[in-house]
């Protein structure tokens, strides 16, 4: 069970990365005002995302090491 827990937030938190990543880059090459208004943001927002995802996978990894 706690296997099925951890792949699940694992890839849901990838997921979510992955998301973002493929938005800012989307952004980025469009250019023009939304490339101003967003872009920065987006990549801001994955680099938050990512820190969120390495703490809670180390932390899962430490409370279900088995």
């Amino acid at each position: 069970m706690s296997s099925f827990l951890f792949n699940l937030i694992g890839f849901s938190l990838l997921g979510a990365v992955a998301i973002v990543l493929i938005m800012g880059i989307y952004t980025l090459f469009k250019g023009g005002n939304t490339s101003k208004k967003y872009s920065n943001k987006l990549m801001q927002l994955r680099v938050l995302l990512q820190f969120i995802a390495v703490i809670v996978l180390v932390l899962l990894a430490y409370f279900f090491k088995n």
